[in-house]
């Protein structure tokens, strides 16, 4: 059976039969197609890549440009994930409108399939003029990266019956405001499951427990491809790093020795041509 473009009509019939969704990070054409080839619902080309592509040590310095230059290389190597375009900070918090603007060229330019932002309540009106303008958004709440420094820091949120009831509220308030998904980082999982009880949109999870209707992670954390840290919902299901390195030591040490290119890695051309050089 030829395999389909994920649509949001896929996702919500998932929640509806308690099926479960999977989204991975990905910020390249090569590994938009290895996620795409392993069937994930849907691909997150996520402002992380600020953080485990170019170096920056939060994803706050991310830019627009630098966004939709990698969701174009993904949206070409995902021939059938559903993908969302993560808007980076400051292009959506300034107004309603700088909102829109930005959020259509993720979908005009980039080819993206729909769009991510973060924030609660506060936001609800920014992801309902984006969705009145015809842009599927994904909402984002619990540890919300671009304003880690107004948490206080990179911290598990909901802690308290105060602040699980403050992330229902903003749940609800963003299902209402058009968002067909939300995002739900760093929160109790009693909490995630209060949350994806009383939405009728599907959540997807990344530390907030198995009771989501999906789950997500950094592609790079998952391979172990990013060693700075290792964050604690993370589950490394092969370590990438130390066998990359050893492949880079061995070339380094067969280009000094003479031992490579060999061969059968080199060209010839026909003897009587040789002798005419």
């Amino acid at each position: 059976m030829e395999r389909k473009k994920v649509t949001i009509s896929d996702f919500m019939q998932k929640k509806e039969a308690g099926q479960k969704i999977t989204m991975m990070t990905a910020y390249d054409y090569p590994t938009a197609g290895l996620v795409d080839q392993a069937e994930m619902d849907s691909i997150l080309v996520g402002d992380s890549l600020a953080m485990v592509v170019l170096g920056h040590d939060s994803t706050v310095p991310v830019t627009m440009d630098e966004m939709l230059h990698h969701c174009k290389a993904v949206v070409r190597g995902a021939a059938h994930s559903f993908v969302i375009g993560d808007m980076p900070f400051m292009s959506y918090q300034v107004s309603p409108e700088k909102a829109v603007s930005n959020a259509g060229r993720f979908i005009k330019e980039a080819r993206c399939d729909a769009v991510k932002l973060e924030g609660g309540t506060e936001m609800a009106p920014v992801v309902r003029a984006i969705v009145v303008a015809g842009i599927p958004v994904c909402a984002h709440i619990g540890l919300t990266p671009q304003t880690a420094t107004k948490l206080s820091g990179f911290k598990v949120q909901g802690k308290d019956a105060e602040g699980a009831r403050e992330l229902v509220e903003s749940a609800r308030e963003l299902e209402k405001a058009g968002a067909f998904m939300i995002v739900l980082e760093c929160i109790p999982d009693a909490v995630a499951a209060r949350i994806t009880e009383a939405l009728n949109i599907p959540t997807i999870g990344i530390g907030a427990g198995k009771y989501c209707d999906g789950q997500v992670l950094v592609y790079h954390d998952l391979v172990g491809l990013f060693e700075r840290f290792v964050p604690k919902m993370v589950k490394q299901y092969v370590n990438l790093a130390p066998m990359v390195k050893k492949a880079l030591i061995q070339y380094k040490e067969e280009v000094e020795s003479g031992a490579f290119p060999g061969a059968e890695h080199s060209f010839t051309m026909k003897a009587e041509e040789a002798e005419k050089l």
